[in-house]
């Protein structure tokens, strides 16, 4: 990854790129679940410290499940027929549906009292909302480094 600062490109190196990934995605993950703590009766957590620690659980969380989901959809993918691709189907449902599950409980594990996500509706929709998020500020940061055709000298 390149990035311009002012006449220069600057190369970022990939302990950059997982850092910034990390703390753009745990501010992301901690203001989408504050959000949720203000407007879903249900979900609550017990100070902006829990708030940051949740968020970054979820972090973790999460890039295990699509990992796996990822890895899963690759399997399948690899796979001719139609009972592969009924399977991969399948699968990918049941990683969704238990991941947020596993999520559901991480949380209660490691916080008990001091973060509860609310229930099954309520997890699956902080979970699109986190993802949602995290996809539109990629975009974003994207679009920001595509250099404009005035800029590019064309």
């Amino acid at each position: 990854m390149s990035a311009s600062n002012g006449t220069r490109t600057v190369t970022l190196t990939k302990q950059q790129e997982v850092f910034y990934s990390w703390t753009s995605d745990v501010l992301i993950y901690t203001v989408v679940l504050n959000l949720f703590v203000e407007y879903a009766s249900n979900v609550i957590i017990e100070s902006f410290t829990i708030s940051i620690l949740t968020a970054i659980l979820l972090k973790i969380l999460l890039d295990l499940v699509m990992d796996t989901e990822e890895r899963v959809r690759d399997y399948f993918a690899r796979r001719d027929g139609i009972i592969y691709r009924v399977l991969g189907a399948v699968s990918l449902f049941a990683i969704l549906f238990v991941g947020k599950l596993f999520i559901l409980e991480a949380v209660n594990f490691v916080f008990g009292d001091k973060a509860q996500l609310g229930h099954f509706v309520e997890v699956l929709a902080l979970v699109l909302a986190l993802m949602i998020t995290r996809e539109l500020f990629h975009r974003i940061f994207l679009w920001l480094g595509t250099p404009a055709e005035s800029e590019s000298g064309g």
